[in-house]
């Protein structure tokens, strides 16, 4: 075979060997897995309003129906009766059906020869009837109910014991209910130094505060009974208190309610409907500010520094003859050393 060939042979079958090679593909690269966003903490401030409370149970459905889970509950007057309930485990139809089924008869019980012309007894009675006696270190969610000392002017919130003696003692309108004994202390209601218990919810531990805000601004209206009375009294002086509270609020949240009277229980379903329609129509900024939060966490926790290694722990072992021997003659005993 001459040269020539000789080399065609072999170019030949070197392009057949590489034509039958198998050409190897990289592994697909795996997209990054994005850690979880952190979830913040979400507490819900009720304030007080009386009658016009029935807007918070609105305003709870809403927040759960576009998936707002709240983590703490702070509830000041009528507020700390629905944030009771809802903080025990009852779910939003729930405390709607409990609000359509209530008697006012059930809470009132008149007594025209004390600190007041309401002892608060039936209101408690009521309370813990609905919650089954539950103390509330038992609730499904932390809560507090906030009232007010009557001999400093104090602020107080209560996160343990009797449930439905602190939402008497947070429901306790100067002039119009008795002042509550707890502990040798009186109190009455927490609306004269927090109407919107912003800061009971952060003390709860809420990274994100949601305040629903029911009062009636003191704007030139004539109210026509002496609930209302002292209902527009209290008002006027927690007013500016309230403001300053409110804003440190991230979301409030303001049912039209002003045309539903302190007594009007007969409203509570026009009450329900405001916060309804509040609730869904502070959703955007709702969610805007807990994006807001989860950017800023996260952002926070990718500038810290890994935590340190740990050292190896060394595994159990039974050291044999030559490790014993080996003490002897100072060689450290690690039972795993080979020389």
């Amino acid at each position: 075979m001459s040269l020539r060939s000789l080399s065609l042979a072999t170019a030949a079958c070197l392009l057949a060997a590489c034509g039958s090679a198998q050409v190897k593909t990289p592994p697909p690269v795996k997209p990054a897995v994005q850690a979880p966003l952190p979830k913040p903490k979400i507490g819900l401030a009720l304030g007080g309003g009386a009658a016009k409370g029935f807007a918070h149970i609105g305003v709870i459905k809403m927040l759960e129906a576009n998936g707002i889970q709240v983590d703490v509950v702070a509830g000041t007057s009528a507020g700390s009766v629905v944030g009771a309930l809802y903080a025990s485990g009852m779910t939003p139809y729930q405390l709607q059906q409990q609000a359509f089924a209530l008697d006012e008869s059930k809470i009132r019980d008149v007594s025209l020869f004390s600190g007041g012309l309401v002892k608060g007894q039936k209101l408690q009675d009521y309370v813990n009837t609905l919650l089954q006696q539950k103390p509330m270190q038992s609730f499904k969610k932390p809560f507090g109910a906030v009232a007010t000392e009557l001999s400093t002017g104090k602020r107080t919130v209560f996160v343990r014991g009797n449930a439905g003696q602190a939402v008497r003692a947070s429901s306790s309108i100067p002039g119009v209910f008795e002042p509550v004994p707890i502990g040798g202390t009186r109190y009455v209601d927490g609306g004269v130094v927090s109407p919107v218990p912003v800061d009971a919810a952060r003390e709860l531990g809420a990274n994100v505060v949601i305040a629903v805000d029911i009062s009636s601004k003191a704007g030139g209206n004539k109210p026509g009974s002496m609930l209302g009375i002292v209902n527009q009294s209290i008002t006027i002086m927690g007013q500016k208190l309230g403001e300053q509270e409110l804003a440190r609020a991230d979301v409030v949240i303001r049912p039209r309610v002003g045309q539903i009277g302190a007594a009007d229980f007969e409203q509570k379903n026009v009450a329900i409907l405001e916060g309804e329609r509040a609730a869904q129509a502070a959703m955007p900024q709702i969610k805007a500010k807990i994006a807001a939060w989860q950017r800023a966490r996260a952002a926070t926790l990718a500038r810290r520094p890994p935590p340190p290694a740990k050292p190896p722990v060394k595994p159990p072992c039974d050291p044999g003859l030559l490790d014993k021997l080996g003490r002897w003659i100072g060689r450290d005993d690690n039972c795993a050393a080979t020389d």
